[in-house]
């Protein structure tokens, strides 16, 4: 952890909402960006965003 690019970090301070982002949205995010969603949940750690609505336990 710590070493996620600053693209990747930016892109999941745009997509949280009220220091938030949804577990879909997470995982859309990271698809979109040819991450594994672990890169994106690692990202909001980092960014103390918290991910909310898990249904896969994923994040």
């Amino acid at each position: 952890m710590g070493n996620i690019p600053e693209n990747i970090l930016e892109a999941v301070r745009r997509a949280a909402e009220d220091n938030s982002l949804s577990c879909a949205r997470a995982r859309k995010l990271a698809e979109e960006l040819k991450v594994a969603p672990r890169v994106v949940g690692e990202a909001a750690d980092q960014l103390k965003i918290k991910i909310k609505n898990c249904e896969l336990g994923c994040f």
